[in-house]
């Protein structure tokens, strides 16, 4: 049967995205030429191509049906997921061709894997089946095991790469037998089904079913005790596939998570609310005092991803109570702010790795030091990341913290509030003390490699832009979040 024009719609960020990825590996094939300056080009062309596609189908205000049989589904809730997603894969091709210069890694298959990647993360947003589900998870996973090996020469980014795929198929396995459960306890993989009541001959094995799932997300988006992966795969993969993953990896697995346990499961919140809840708390908790002592800029900001985990599962806890769309809404905006926030600071500390340096030195507190008397507008754009990482007004963390906590209250979870305000406070250290190496330490000796990207200065800028026009203008794109949490239930 052929697919109806609003089905095209919203397919269409991901046939772009394949499309692009198609001709990237094709080109890599045939064109034989040295220089390879025009595959980022292309890619940002297909990052850009998907985003207006998603931004269309959220404002156009599509309505929401089933895809592939019931296998997916077409609402703004994924529409807003996927934008985000593109707007994170934009922002990582353009602060990548420098870096990759630098370690001369410019292959066409990294923007190919990236696009594919991207790809894999639209459709596990909008999977409303648990295989299909586990198709995308599985689609978006493999493109990131072989991006986290990409350094070739590099014996931490074939470790990282091996954790990461280790790790990966272990919380892949608890995936599949959780789905295995609920469709013994359901009689269906369908999560409209399931939403709808379905059940099967054995319910008692819904509980276990629920925490596999709930841990295999946990795996996905680094939570607490399920982090242990995180920080040594983020430092050895590629620091813009790393900013990839902590924006992209993360926004996918959370939409999936977020639909799979309010949405599928909103029937039963005694369930799994509470295990969400001990989770946040203790991801929260570990994250920022584990990102304290930290002098490696990049596994503190690791660290500091598996934080920011906490915080959104704060906004999943509040989806327990009648504030399920607020919740939602809360959700959306923290993984669109979180994910420019990201990406930037990922960006700037990969401009200033130091090259064929060993994991205590390449991203040395201490290579920001002065940084703001050498590179003023690098030093100024780490900064606005950093505050807003922190959660400091007027920038896009503040906001998206203040909806997330707001949503926790008005949910009755007053302690778990309270306890991300403290824990916010405690991460302003670590944040705050790369702007005070940045702008009251004098340089450390060592002459900064002046290499300049135009495409990473462009990267840098439009994620430094966003940071302050989330932070200072919300209200329209709350307005696109509410929308798309509201067609959700």
């Amino acid at each position: 049967m052929i697919p109806s024009a609003i089905h095209l719609i919203v397919l269409l960020p991901v046939l772009l995205l394949s499309a692009g990825a198609c001709v990237l590996l094709l080109s890599e094939a045939f064109l034989k030429g040295e220089d390879r300056r025009y595959q980022s080009v292309v890619a940002a062309i297909a990052a850009l191509l998907a985003l207006a596609a998603a931004l269309y189908e959220l404002g156009a205000g599509l309505p929401a049906g089933p895809l592939f049989k019931g296998a997916a589904r077409g609402d703004s809730f994924q529409a807003f997921v996927a934008a985000t997603i593109a707007a994170g894969l934009f922002l990582s091709v353009l602060v990548s061709p420098g870096f990759l210069r630098r370690h001369e890694a410019e292959r066409g298959e990294y923007y190919g894997l990236m696009l594919f990647a991207a790809a894999g993360m639209m459709l596990l947003a909008m999977s409303d089946d648990l295989v299909m589900m586990f198709v995308a998870l599985e689609t978006m996973s493999l493109a990131t095991y072989a991006l986290a090996a990409w350094l070739r020469r590099s014996p931490r980014s074939a470790e990282s790469a091996f954790k990461y795929f280790i790790l990966g198929a272990f919380s892949s396995a608890l995936f599949l037998y959780g789905a295995a459960l609920v469709y013994g306890a359901t009689g269906t993989t369908a999560l409209s089904a399931v939403a709808q009541g379905a059940r099967g001959p054995h319910p008692e094995l819904l509980g276990p079913a629920l925490a596999l799932l709930v841990a295999a997300f946990g795996f996905k988006v680094a939570a607490v005790p399920f982090h242990m992966w995180a920080p040594d795969v983020y430092e050895g993969a590629p620091t813009p596939v790393t900013a990839f993953m902590a924006a992209g990896v993360k926004a996918a697995a959370f939409a999936a998570l977020f639909r799979t346990l309010a949405y599928a499961f909103q029937g039963s919140p005694e369930l799994w609310g509470p295990v969400v809840l001990v989770l946040a708390l203790l991801t929260m908790v570990a994250g920022n005092l584990l990102a304290l002592p930290q002098r490696n800029v990049k596994r503190m900001l690791a660290y500091s991803s598996i934080a920011h985990a906490g915080y959104l599962l704060t906004g999943v806890v509040a989806a327990t109570g009648r504030t399920r769309t607020e919740a939602a809404e809360a959700l959306l905006f923290y993984l669109l702010a979180y994910t420019v926030t990201a990406i930037g600071a990922f960006g700037v500390a990969g401009a200033l790795e130091k090259k064929d340096a060993d994991g205590a030195t390449a991203w040395d507190l201490d290579r920001f030091s002065g940084l703001a008397r050498r590179r003023p507008i690098l030093a100024a754009c780490m900064a606005a990341f950093l505050v807003s990482l922190a959660g400091v007004p007027p920038t896009a963390g503040f906001m998206g913290k203040l909806l997330v906590f707001k949503a926790a209250i008005d949910a009755g979870q007053v302690a778990l509030a309270i306890v991300g305000v403290v824990t916010s406070a405690v991460g302003a250290y670590y944040y705050l003390r790369v702007v005070v190496y940045m702008y009251f330490r004098p340089p450390d000796g060592e002459p900064l490699v002046e290499e300049r990207s135009v495409a990473l200065d462009w990267g840098l800028g439009l994620a430094c832009a966003l940071v302050f026009v989330l932070g200072i203008g919300p209200g329209q794109v709350i307005e696109l979040a509410r929308r798309g949490a509201q067609l959700l239930f």
